[in-house]
């Protein structure tokens, strides 16, 4: 009897090449335009505003609805999918920074330059709490990642609040980002909060400081300090600050895009190492934002220039596919859908717009 030696799976694979059609992948990723929204009044179609700040909502029931924030004071909520427009109402007097959704998607909170955050019911468009403590405008905020009633807030006035909304309770980190000037220490701007998915660290961003800073809350209640900073990114001369600060899904890659047109890719497990590699597009002012993707394979940003620059993850020496919006001056925000994968929300100067991602296919 012939026994033979059984083969291997490299011995298989290389036989099935040989011996079969190849399969050939189309290796070229596509975004799709799929959806144009002008940013118009419903109220009023002649006035038109300028969006501030996109979040696409958080659960499979409504993952397709978009909410954007103006310079007017509004929150217009679209659905991608059928392109429409649900609703608007103007949610304070004065530039809307940011929007976060809170509980399964019935609630929305606001972050404004009159120096306050409102908390609102979505279906009634009804201002359930008020929330004012920052000294100056409240820029950015973000929520904990498993318990809507903490959120995190940070503020022109160089400090950082935690609101317990159970309990009213405020924590007060000031100076979060201090730097020398004139020999002198002043606070400079939290541009960005973010809510690290461990539930207990918080990552922040400065105007002046090119490398974010983590926190631990449980010690907070003590001297309150970082746990960083982080390693300053080797090359970089100069400190030109952050823009903005995003993580995938599972919360192990932190981006943090900077003023310097560079965005930095840090490992949350490994923070002491500083970042694993960074990405180039195109230039990056104050509010031009970024955002890792939450199947962690793309980073998006904006840009001056009024492109959307596209990175791969895995591939930062690979030159980024750059999306061409006609009309507009600049993209300064950036937003990627929770649960429909590869779709994503950008916003210029009075348009927002929709892509899809064209996954490559086996042919």
């Amino acid at each position: 009897m012939d026994f033979r030696k059984p083969k291997s799976l490299l011995h298989c694979i290389a036989s099935r090449e040989l011996n079969s059609y190849p399969v050939r992948i189309r290796p070229e990723t596509v975004f799709d335009e799929i959806g144009v929204i002008n940013a118009q009044r419903i109220s009023d179609a002649d006035l038109s505003y300028v969006p501030c700040a996109l979040s696409f909502s958080k659960t499979l029931k409504h993952s397709y609805d978009l909410a954007v924030a103006d310079d007017d004071g509004y929150v217009t909520l679209f659905n991608t999918r059928r392109r429409s427009t649900i609703g608007e109402w103007r949610t304070h007097e004065d530039t809307v920074f940011d929007v976060c959704w809170l509980k399964e998607d019935t609630r929305i909170v606001t972050a404004s330059c009159d120096e306050t955050m409102k908390v609102w019911d979505v279906e009634r468009k009804m201002c359930l709490r008020e929330l004012w403590d920052h000294e100056d405008r409240v820029e950015t905020i973000c929520s904990h990642p498993t318990n809507d009633d903490i959120i995190v807030s940070g503020s022109k006035d160089g400090s950082f609040r935690l609101w317990d909304l159970r309990c009213n309770s405020i924590t007060v980190v000031g100076n979060a980002h201090p730097y020398h000037k004139y020999g002198q220490v002043e606070a400079m701007r939290i541009t960005s909060v973010l809510w690290l998915k461990d539930q207990v660290s918080i990552a922040t961003g400065g105007s002046k400081d090119s490398v974010p800073k983590i926190w631990d809350i449980r010690c907070l209640d003590r001297d309150v300090s970082p746990i960083g900073p982080l390693p300053q990114p080797a090359g970089q001369q100069r400190l030109e600050g952050i823009t903005s600060l995003s993580q995938d899904d599972r919360g192990v890659l932190l981006s943090a895009s900077c003023k310097d047109n560079r965005i930095y890719l840090y490992n949350t497990l490994q923070l002491e190492r500083g970042p694993l590699r960074s990405y180039e597009g195109g230039s990056l002012s104050s509010y031009m934002k970024a955002a890792i993707s939450p199947d962690a394979l793309n980073i998006a940003s904006g840009s001056d220039e009024g492109n959307i620059y596209i990175s791969k993850v895995n591939k930062p020496h690979e030159q980024p596919t750059i999306l061409l919006p006609s009309d507009e001056e600049n993209v300064s925000l950036v937003d990627w859908s929770f649960s429909e994968f590869g779709k994503l929300a950008t916003a210029g100067e009075h348009i927002v717009r929709i892509w899809d991602q064209n996954h490559p296919v086996m042919e």
